[in-house]
């Protein structure tokens, strides 16, 4: 499964769909419930129809929302995933709201987007399409890597913003004490002059911002990742992709050059690459300069994140190079 970057290409055109909304098939899930036969005890999931799919784009203005469109007559392993997006959106206290769309029960919406197949994924973000779509079933440890790739970007976007929880349970997307006073979701204050520097562009602020956090907490998991992903945005700054990899190609043995190349392809989601990219290096080299290049794939790790499919594919392949 490949993930392009966040980008804002235009609004979601709505123009399609009827005024006269169909009520929901008999036996269906509400609206703002989990996804279709599973994950009812979700906390970050909603089951979109036409009466609610407005306000589950809202919802984007505050932190992405996945779509997903499934139909458990045409494709049941697209509903399983729909379950699994809900479950893995779970895992990451708000930065995700999956919203699962029945193409069968809402085709109007399905019309509306253009949805050639079913399975696929959609990230929204502002109301608009933050990735291309992304077609075709995909296991769970797939949907992880992608979510984890996903907030990479966020954090190295200085993208703060979180879902509340059941915030679409029967007082709608704006439930009571979801929002502060500004209508924005709530956010931990403890990242916010790290993520307000990245958002401002000033990389330096946000690595000693980030370097606060984790020297105060280093089990602070989440100040890790951000320290390891903004340390890589501050190695990159100004860099020209075309000229670091001619430099890479040209010289196979210069470990500066096949870490700054192993860093632009954190930041283009070439993740596994990156990884490879230094594990071989690894093999070539011996004393203090594999040291270098042993430390530097273990901060892309720590950027990853340790439970991440990739980075335990990654680590095998480290152990094997060193021993």
């Amino acid at each position: 499964m490949t993930q392009q970057p966040f980008s804002r290409p235009g609004a979601i055109d709505l123009s399609a769909l009827k005024q006269q909304r169909p009520a929901a098939p008999a036996g269906g899930a509400p609206a703002g419930g989990a996804p279709t036969g599973g994950n009812a005890g979700s906390a970050y999931s909603v089951t979109v129809d036409e009466a609610n799919f407005q306000s589950v784009l809202e919802a984007s203005m505050t932190a992405p929302v996945v779509l997903v469109f499934h139909s458990p007559t045409q494709s049941p392993e697209s509903t399983e995933m729909a379950r699994d997006v809900a479950t893995v959106a779970d895992e990451y206290d708000g930065r995700f709201l999956a919203a699962s769309i029945d193409v069968d029960a809402a085709p109007q919406i399905a019309q509306a987007m253009q949805i050639p197949q079913v399975p696929l994924m959609l990230v929204i973000l502002d109301g608009r399409p933050a990735t291309q779509p992304i077609p075709g079933a995909a296991p769970i440890d797939d949907i992880r890597a992608l979510f984890n790739q996903l907030a990479q970007q966020l954090t190295a976007q200085g993208i703060a913003g979180r879902h509340q929880p059941n915030a679409f349970g029967s007082a709608g997307p704006a439930g009571d004490g979801a929002e502060g006073e500004d209508g924005e979701a709530d956010l931990d204050p403890r990242y916010a002059p790290a993520q307000e520097a990245l958002a401002a562009g000033d990389i330096d602020a946000a690595v000693a911002e980030y370097q606060k956090l984790a020297d105060a907490n280093p089990a602070d998991h989440e100040a890790a990742a951000g320290l390891a992903m903004a340390k890589v945005l501050q190695r990159t700054q100004g860099v020209d992709l075309n000229a670091a990899r001619a430099a890479a190609a040209a010289n196979p043995d210069d470990i500066d050059a096949q870490t700054m190349v192993a860093d632009l392809d954190m930041l283009g989601g070439h993740v596994e690459d990156a990884f490879a990219r230094l594990v071989e290096l690894v093999r070539r080299t011996a004393g203090k300069d594999r040291d270098r290049v042993r430390e530097h794939l273990l901060g892309l790790f720590g950027a990853v994140g340790n439970d991440d499919p990739r980075v335990l594919k990654g680590r095998q392949a480290l152990a094997s190079a060193l021993f």
